[in-house]
């Protein structure tokens, strides 16, 4: 049965579930590079549960469960599904924990964040998308979501430090306002690299003394993370 706008109450679970089968399996083709053999159970736990259909345009709702990334307007993605589970398995997070989630886009990394963090700040510079997500997000129950129109690249001051932070755009380099709000002892996942050329993700971690200890984990591909006028 296909999904219509008619029909927003149809049950994704099957497919949802299979997702989850096919991005564990990742997990186990790219263990070299990434360090993780399998999925660990908080994050395979809320990709079983995050609706991925109700997040991105109603056209694109029948391809939600596919693992690749799907458009969602103004020239933007939204990430894929492997890339989602991995970047917040790397992040390492705790019940507790307090992110930064740069680039919201459709709210999809920011819903699976928060479905294990206590509490996600979003970021999102294009306008439409962000009133989009915020509606999307508050329409699922994320009461642990907050979401901000604004640049990206300056972070979230107000509510640093950050324990954990995922950028979901590519950096030409690591911004140093992100560095700066990431708490002593807290993790940054970041794609870095010039737009339409090569790209790293990149694990960031703070040492207590400040300093960074970093690690390339995957070549990946994302839509540029765009600064704001200044």
């Amino acid at each position: 049965m296909a999904f219509t706008e008619d029909n927003p109450a149809q049950d994704f679970s099957a497919q949802r579930a299979r997702l989850v089968e096919e991005v564990d399996a990742l997990y186990a083709e790219t263990r070299a590079e990434t360090g993780l053999p399998r999925m660990s159970p908080g994050v395979r736990a809320a990709m079983g549960k995050v609706e991925r259909h109700r997040l991105v345009p109603p056209g694109e709702a029948a391809r939600a469960y596919r693992n690749h990334p799907l458009p969602i307007g103004g020239g933007q993605t939204i990430s894929q599904p492997y890339i989602v589970a991995l970047s917040t398995d790397l992040l390492n997070l705790q019940p507790g924990d307090k992110v930064l989630d740069v680039g919201t886009g459709s709210g999809y990394q920011a819903a699976v964040l928060a479905e294990i963090a206590d509490k996600v700040y979003s970021i999102e510079i294009i306008e439409s998308l962000g009133k989009e997500a915020a509606g999307r997000l508050k329409d699922l129950g994320y009461g642990n979501i907050e979401v901000k129109i604004g640049d990206g690249y300056q972070g979230w001051p107000e509510k640093a430090p950050f324990d954990a932070i995922v950028v979901t755009a590519a950096a030409p380099e690591v911004p140093p306002a992100l560095v700066e709000q990431l708490k002593a002892g807290g993790r940054m996942v970041i794609p870095v690299g010039a737009d339409g050329g090569t790209q790293t993700l990149k694990l960031i971690a703070k040492r207590p003394d400040g300093t960074l200890e970093q690690r390339n984990i995957l070549a990946v591909r994302f839509v540029p993370l765009v600064p704001g006028k200044r």
